[in-house]
């Protein structure tokens, strides 16, 4: 029984968390619920996506990175 208890608390978690984070973007929920301690799997399933977007939104967040262009790169290289 206690199991089944401990599951639900952690969906009602999530649930609260993505309801006030309408609006947010897929990384900062990612983020947030990584902080409440959901794994990548189970963030990815919240987020109807694959867990290896999950651990790349989560690392680029954690080193405040935004995904680079491609496009305008320029060597520096001498």
């Amino acid at each position: 029984m206690a199991v089944a208890t401990t599951d639900r608390s952690e969906r009602l978690l999530a649930l609260i968390l993505l309801n006030q984070m309408k609006g947010s973007s897929q990384r900062e929920k990612a983020l947030q619920l990584s902080v409440a301690g959901f794994s990548n799997i189970e963030i990815a399933d919240m987020l109807q996506t694959t867990a290896a977007v999950v651990s790349q939104s989560l690392y680029e967040a954690r080193k405040g990175t935004k995904t680079p262009s491609r496009t305008g790169r320029s060597s520096t290289r001498s």
